[in-house]
């Protein structure tokens, strides 16, 4: 899987957002926050391709967790991508 190459992650007032245009560029009601672990996650993986695993290992070896709540946390990463249409 890859993120879309046409969102950019912005620091704005303190808050990581996406702003979702959408094919139109007329709606900007689509708006996304990240907190400052999703904005990293985004930021490593902007232009690549991943899965699971790889999310795993970026919050392994910047983040003191358990390989189990990663894993947790790297498959809702991916549900939420997923959901909002952020995934390619």
């Amino acid at each position: 899987m890859k993120l879309r190459n046409d969102l950019t992650l912005r620091k704005v007032a303190g808050e990581y957002i996406i702003v979702d245009p959408g094919k139109d560029m007329v709606d900007m009601s689509k708006v996304f926050t990240f907190n400052e672990t999703s904005a990293f996650i985004w930021e490593e993986l902007q232009g690549k391709e991943f899965n699971e695993e790889d999310i795993v290992a970026l919050l392994l070896e910047n983040y003191e967790v358990s390989k189990e709540i990663a894993q947790a946390d790297a498959r809702i990463l991916i549900d939420q991508f997923h959901k909002f249409g952020l995934i390619i």
